[in-house]
């Protein structure tokens, strides 16, 4: 017969440093959120629009190796429905325009605030995940 016993979760405390710079939490996203190296903030983050880099040449952290394949677009989604649904309250209080003009400018605005949002929120959310230890086994990678 199984033991039933819950078993409580205990994080390994002796784990050794990374091999590359481990700055505040903050510092990481906001180093990520510009684009830069989240570890040492020296090297582009991305190799094309939203390609990253396999690995910092300046510090060796493995930026490739974590896993931050759709956390960059479900932020930014999350951020630019606010954005649209808020402005789209607004026009609808305040001025009453036909849904045609509301149309033409909700539409570009989404455009816009999506594609300037991409990157920085692909390099936020890269910088806490390496920040946190969460990257994939090298043979994933």
């Amino acid at each position: 017969m199984p033991d039933d016993t819950p078993v409580r979760w205990q994080p390994k405390r002796n784990q050794p440093p990374p091999p590359w710079p481990s700055p505040p939490l903050l510092i990481a996203v906001a180093r990520g959120f510009r684009g830069r190296c989240p570890a040492c903030g020296r090297t582009p983050l991305f190799r094309g629009f939203l390609r990253i880099a396999p690995a910092c040449p300046a510090c060796g952290a493995p930026l490739g190796r974590v896993p931050v394949d759709d956390s960059g677009p479900v932020f930014t989604i999350f951020i630019v429905g606010v954005v649209v649904v808020a402005v789209l309250l607004l026009m609808e209080l305040t001025m009453r325009l036909p849904l045609i003009v509301e149309t033409a400018i909700l539409i570009p605005l989404t455009v816009v605030l999506a594609l300037l949002l991409l990157r920085p929120m692909k390099g936020a959310a890269l910088g806490l995940m390496l920040r946190l230890g969460i990257l994939r086994s090298e043979d994933e990678a």
